[in-house]
């Protein structure tokens, strides 16, 4: 059965990340793992002393772990199996860690928390996550609601195309979702243009041909831009990013409220490593 592992640290933005794996869930007929991953905190004094006890942080943990997994069965009519786990170390690492023991088909998680504090934290904890993590990262935007997948977007640079596309989790998404497959190339002024470009186009196309994709060529110097105005204008539901590839993971998740894929739109990305 497919699970979908869900980070926590139980704050607003992370619940909403829950809300809408709980709900594309229910569509792909997935478990959900809710994972909370804690540090003792340490009081400042000549010798640092835990705040509280290792046991008392544990407890805490797996009674507001209880109180999400009732309220995803409640949601769900019990339609969903929820498993939890909390775990003390780091954050990167016990996700990790999740995932080589699970295999999930995605880990999903917020972008940045509604505080300042939160938005440093756990939109850094994403980063991270997306830069580490060999399995697809769906980052949910502050606020979105899933939404049937029926338009999914595929940024690609027509650079090397059979050697460093993850085609195997492309075509596990778009059959998971039947839905129509949009490539997206943004061409700066001819800036990234490849003589090739067609040859490596028709490899592509080669690879996804049973999903008879569609091809738009957006002229935009900015990609995060194009991208965006792309996804908003057309309505697509998901965006697939293949962040080394194409350098994007900055400009996707930058901490600017007026910059990045994810804070101008509410279009959740899927970040796939090559």
């Amino acid at each position: 059965m497919k699970t979908l592992i869900v980070p926590t640290d139980f704050s607003p933005v992370s619940i909403n990340a829950m809300n809408y794996a709980t709900d594309l869930a229910m569509h792909i007929d997935a478990s959900i793992l809710l994972l909370h991953v804690y540090q003792v905190p340490m009081m400042i004094t000549e010798v640092p002393v835990a705040a509280v006890s290792i046991e008392e942080m544990k407890a805490s943990s797996e009674m507001q772990l209880a109180d999400l997994k009732s309220s995803i069965e409640h949601i769900s009519s019990g339609k969903i199996k929820v498993y939890t786990e909390a775990r003390l170390g780091d954050t990167i690492d016990e996700i990790q860690a999740v995932c080589e023991s699970v295999q999930p088909f995605a880990v999903v998680m917020g972008t940045h928390g509604a505080s300042g504090f939160e938005r440093v934290l756990l939109g850094s904890t994403t980063l991270t996550a997306i830069r580490h993590l060999k399995w697809p990262v769906v980052a949910v935007p502050p606020g979105t609601e899933f939404k049937q997948v029926k338009k999914l977007g595929l940024a690609c640079d027509f650079k090397d195309v059979v050697s460093s596309t993850p085609i195997n989790y492309i075509k596990q998404f778009a059959q998971e979702f039947r839905a129509e497959l949009h490539v997206l190339n943004v061409d700066q002024n001819n800036h990234y243009f490849m003589p090739d470009a067609n040859l490596e186009s028709g490899y592509l196309d080669t690879l996804l041909q049973d999903f008879h994709p569609r091809y738009h060529f957006l002229h935009k110097e900015d990609i995060v831009d194009a991208i965006t105005e792309f996804s908003e204008t057309n309505n697509l539901d998901l965006v697939i990013v293949i962040p080394k590839k194409h350098k994007l993971l900055e400009g996707i998740f930058h901490k600017s409220s007026s910059a990045g894929l994810v804070n101008r739109s509410h279009v959740p990305v899927v970040a796939i490593h090559e």
